[in-house]
């Protein structure tokens, strides 16, 4: 039973991580939609926040609720080729 527990753990761990890792991916496209929309101070996820609510004009409590997944699937045609910086990998 141990090492199934073991391989579970392992399961999870790569899952968690993953999530993650698509979640900074998120916040470093938010510095290149900053850089492109040309936002002062706004950077990372709040940028992200505010290009979805200015382009959607959705209620920026609706937008800040919204899971990385969702974001990421609203974001998924201005992400579309998008590499992250080579700094960021």
């Amino acid at each position: 039973m141990s090492n199934k527990k073991n391989e579970r753990y392992e399961i999870l761990k790569g899952l968690y991580k993953t999530h993650g890792d698509l979640a900074y991916l998120l916040a470093v496209f938010g510095d290149h939609l900053a850089k492109r929309e040309k936002y002062k101070g706004l950077r990372d996820m709040d940028a992200v926040h505010y290009y979805i609510i200015t382009k959607f004009k959705w209620l920026p409590r609706d937008v800040r609720s919204m899971s990385y997944d969702d974001l990421r699937l609203v974001l998924t045609e201005e992400m579309e080729g998008w590499v992250a910086p080579e700094e960021a990998r």
